[in-house]
């Protein structure tokens, strides 16, 4: 699943239809604006457990594979549809979206001098589709039936349903083309032993002290790189970090150069007033995310099984007040699946039950024979604002006296995956970052079959009908109102509540420049636009 996301535009058909490139560069070519050497630090508490792409599916891990994988096709800065990567182009070879033609560029090779070929994409989706790791990004390949090499450069998707936004998926590194003389075929390979083709490969890794999850990732150019991009920078590390003000700590004794948007709000908010008031050589760029939260429930839970008792809470929830109060406006309140920016976001649930309407939540109860007060266990693992959203959200559902709410942290990210996945929880907070910049990813992954989010919940009319239409239209601006329907339905039986979706604060201190040329509504931040100046 996913836990924070890569943003938005809808993907127009041209992008969709056909891609094509001509020439590459080298990211040998030029080392630009990298002042003594010293690698760039940047800091996240975006955790994970593993870099290998067939396992891996959250913010920690896709921050670095993104850099140091090639897929087919990448979204260059910026951008709402895919342009050729390892590819030279791609595109449909029929009218019903089901078939897909990629001739890969010449010359390709991975970080170990192993030529890259058609074998190595076909080897990476097949073994992504038979390990299938239940957290992992398999989900994003269901549509593929079959993949077929054609000699060294060409490939052949075969779908078993039309799927439109295929290219968008293999955008990401669900689509990472791993070497098949390294990785082995139904197992994860070990994080220090992770070979790519991207522009950055791996000089070292490090799990936290104690932990299996990572705490350190070096990367170094790849001289056998063939590709757009061109470093700025001679070494780029990652370093993660449990707590965002562990993070800020680091940050302010110059141990981390920059950050992501891991920041506690009101510390990205401070430091941004500051900075205007010139009071700090720290800097904040902001720009567009799409990263969504929601408060899920567990349908098949007796608790909340009634709907009833999930239309009472989405009538009482004040999310203007959690934007202000908790996040520091650092985030902007959200009433519907799909984020604003998105083509087919609605405001369903603001239509439907609007901001905090006591009387509607009391209705809902009553109409459906609830009794009150409805018990309620709120279980949240990692938020930027700590206990502050939980707390805040325990608050506001017990305005009226129509709940009584128990809020209860797990703190083990893993653990808490595993206990959504196994219907421990009834209501949970999870966060969601889209694999790839359309409405399809904020809707089909989270709905059918209950989801990534194991809700339990399954309409026939979104999986069966809603769903499949829209992945037959090509041109995806045409789709727009199969989501708005979706929307719909989802806010009448309110599987689960849309809260907001952040907004990106990048720090970074004054001698580091280039933040603003990767902070995009893609959801891609490229290391190699990083660098430090001299002064």
């Amino acid at each position: 699943m996913k836990t924070s996301a890569e943003r938005l535009a809808a993907l127009g058909c041209a992008g969709l239809v056909a891609v094509t490139v001509a020439g590459c560069g080298s990211v040998t070519d030029a080392v630009k604006g990298d002042s003594g050497g010293k690698s760039i630090t940047m800091g996240t508490s975006q955790l994970t457990g593993s870099l290998d792409p067939a396992v891996a599916y959250d913010l920690g891990s896709w921050l670095v594979l993104r850099n140091t994988f090639q897929s087919l096709l990448t979204f260059p800065a910026a951008a709402s549809t895919p342009s050729p990567d390892a590819a030279k182009s791609c595109e449909f070879t029929n009218s019903e979206a089901t078939e897909y033609h990629c001739t890969l560029r010449p010359g390709l090779k991975f970080s170990n001098g192993h030529p890259l070929t058609a074998e190595d994409v076909v080897f990476s989706i097949q073994r992504t589709k038979k390990i299938d790791d239940k957290n992992g990004p398999t989900g994003l390949l269901s549509s593929i039936k079959g993949v077929e090499a054609k000699g060294d450069s060409e490939v052949v998707f075969q779908l078993s349903t039309p799927d439109a936004t295929l290219p968008a998926k293999l955008a990401g590194p669900a689509g990472a083309i791993v070497d098949h003389q390294v990785y082995p075929a139904d197992k994860a390979l070990p994080n220090d032993k992770q070979v790519g083709s991207g522009p950055y490969r791996f000089d070292s890794v490090e799990a936290l002290a104690g932990s299996k999850q990572l705490g350190k990732v070096v990367l170094v150019p790849n001289d056998k790189y063939s590709g757009d991009a061109k470093l700025r920078n001679s070494k780029f590390t990652v370093r993660y970090f449990d707590k965002p003000t562990d993070l800020k700590a680091a940050l302010d004794k110059g141990d981390v150069d920059l950050t992501d948007n891991s920041l506690e709000p009101n510390t990205a908010a401070q430091i941004q007033s500051e900075q205007q008031g010139g009071k700090t050589d720290l800097q904040v760029v902001e720009g567009d995310s799409n990263d969504t939260r929601s408060l899920v429930f567990n349908t098949k839970d007796p608790g909340v099984a009634n709907v009833g008792v999930r239309q009472a809470a989405a009538a009482l929830l004040d999310r203007k007040a959690l934007a202000r109060d908790v996040f520091a406006r650092t985030v902007q309140p959200l009433y519907a699946m799909v984020p604003a920016g998105v083509t087919g976001h609605t405001t369903a649930f603001f239509d439907r039950w609007g901001d905090q309407d006591v009387a509607k939540a009391r209705k809902a109860l009553t109409d459906n024979k609830v009794q009150i007060p409805v018990k309620l266990t709120l279980t949240w693992s990692r938020s930027r604002a700590g206990s502050g959203e939980a707390d805040t959200l325990k608050k506001q559902l017990e305005t009226g006296g129509l709940f009584q709410v128990t809020v209860q942290q797990e703190p083990d990210w893993d653990a808490f995956r595993k206990g959504w996945v196994d219907g421990k929880y009834q209501a949970y907070i999870i966060g969601w970052f889209a694999d790839y910049p359309d409405p399809d990813n904020y809707t089909a992954p989270l709905l059918v079959d209950g989801g990534a989010y194991h809700t339990g919940w399954d309409d026939p009319k979104i999986s069966q009908k809603l769903i499949p239409d829209a992945l037959k239209q090509t041109d995806r601006s045409a789709a727009s109102g199969a989501y708005t329907q979706i929307q719909q339905i989802v806010a009448d039986n309110v599987p689960l509540i849309p809260l907001y979706q952040n907004k990106a604060f990048y720090a970074a201190r004054s001698n580091i420049t280039g933040v603003e040329s990767t902070v995009d509504t893609t959801g891609f931040f490229r290391f190699w636009e990083i660098s430090r100046s001299s002064k």
